[in-house]
């Protein structure tokens, strides 16, 4: 894992699920609400102030970006974000990271524990 992309983890649960809603396609911020709370089957809801300020953060460090273009018909109020390059690094290196935590836990609840004195 490059050195630049370990500056962004570990990822607070709202901007992974941020990320990971926007893996999938380019939203405004009530589609990112939705799509959070449909990947996590209602188990992660973001609330406008936690999204809104972990977009602020994500949009600051370059993992969002506010696309410019909106479709033909759109309320131009909705601003719309989309995943960059580096975004997309970021979410693979903490699904990465989290990877491994479930294996040494898995490995951890199977294995022989410390004794304690």
């Amino acid at each position: 894992m490059r050195d630049e992309i370990k500056l962004f983890l570990p990822l607070s649960p709202a901007e992974l699920h941020i990320l990971l809603a926007l893996a999938g396609e380019d939203l405004h911020g009530y589609g990112i609400m939705i799509e959070v709370a449909r990947q996590s089957g209602g188990q992660y809801k973001l609330g406008p102030g936690t999204l809104y300020d972990n977009l602020r953060k994500l949009l600051t460090q370059g993992c969002v970006e506010e696309m410019q273009k909106r479709a033909a018909g759109e309320d131009p109020r909705r601003r719309y974000y989309r995943l960059t390059a580096l975004g997309r690094r970021v979410l693979a290196a903490e699904v990465a990271r989290l990877e491994t935590v479930v294996r040494d836990a898995k490995a951890y609840l199977v294995g022989p524990r410390p004794r304690r004195a």
